[in-house]
């Protein structure tokens, strides 16, 4: 099956891109990098049927893309302007979860705690950063921050709410995806370059892994809807 091929071309591309990551080789990370999410999302088209695609989600991975193709050249104004094509992924990523939430049923003595963790380690993030970081990209990556965790907060409403292996997956690959947010400013501004995490790789690998399992959890969602 179709999917079944892209799976496996993602497969090969990450690896790729990662042993790339790894090594520091620049060459290899630009060239599979723009790969990553169209196989992703080729992925989510061949394994649901085209009258149920979720435009949200393709919209989410679409501007997924965008971002990572913007973040691809040196310099910060590249790196806004990435940073804004993924803060509009996480709020298509929002649209995705909200029609999957009985918000009647939140447990918000677990919501509201759990959100205060996410933008506390946001700003923990911000604050470790901000004596190497230029002062106007300060308060947008707080934002950004502030989408994702957001992002997350209504991915763990959603797993609350719809107990599944799909929404486990999608809340799994939130929290990845935060990760990897939260990296990649460190990589980028932390002034430590000794610190294990100063490699494009860990931001890389839980990126990926991010995306992909929560579009995985969107598909078995979206299977348990119709069943």
């Amino acid at each position: 099956m179709l999917k079944y091929l892209f799976l496996a071309l993602l497969a090969a591309a990450s690896v790729v891109h990662l042993i790339g990551s790894w090594r520091e080789t620049h060459k290899m990370r630009m060239v599979t990098k723009p790969m990553l999410l169209i196989f992703i999302l080729l992925f989510y088209l061949s394994a649901v049927e085209p009258a149920d695609w979720s435009v949200l989600l393709i919209l989410a991975l679409a501007t997924s893309w965008l971002g990572d193709v913007l973040l691809m050249p040196a310099g910060n104004k590249w790196f806004v302007m990435g940073g804004i094509s993924f803060l509009f992924s996480h709020l298509f990523f929002i649209s995705v979860y909200v029609t999957n939430i009985d918000f009647a049923a939140v447990k918000w003595l677990l919501v509201i705690p759990a959100a205060l963790v996410y933008y506390g380690i946001g700003l923990a993030v911000i604050l470790a950063l901000r004596k190497t970081t230029p002062k106007p990209m300060l308060a947008p990556m707080y934002l950004y921050l502030i989408a994702n965790s957001t992002m997350n907060v209504f991915a763990f409403m959603q797993m609350l709410t719809r107990p599944c292996a799909g929404s486990v997956l999608a809340m799994i690959g939130a929290i990845l995806f935060y990760i990897s947010d939260c990296t990649l400013f460190l990589v980028r501004y932390h002034k430590n370059k000794n610190l294990i995490f100063k490699k494009h790789f860990t931001v890389m690998f839980t990126y990926i892994l991010g995306e992909f399992l929560i579009t995985l959890g969107m598909v078995l969602l979206g299977s348990a809807s119709v069943a």
